[in-house]
């Protein structure tokens, strides 16, 4: 299946910002299991809007959540 073509790739993301979450989300996308590393207090990408809804909440940043 095209969406796994990276299951067996296993990729650590130590980056910061937009385009570090883009390119993990991408790589999740096609199949490989990403795990972000975040330092502490988050990426701080988690704190800028938009927000779903308009509620500022760094667990629901559209940018971190699953497709």
């Amino acid at each position: 299946m095209a969406n796994e073509v990276l299951s067996e790739l296993k990729v650590l993301e130590l980056g910061n910002g937009i385009s570090a979450s883009y390119c993990s989300k991408a790589l999740a996308d096609l199949g490989a299991e990403v795990i972000k590393i975040e330092p502490p207090g988050g990426d701080e990408i988690r704190f800028a809007g938009p927000f779903p809804y308009g509620e500022p909440n760094p667990e629901k940043k559209r940018t971190f959540l699953i497709s």
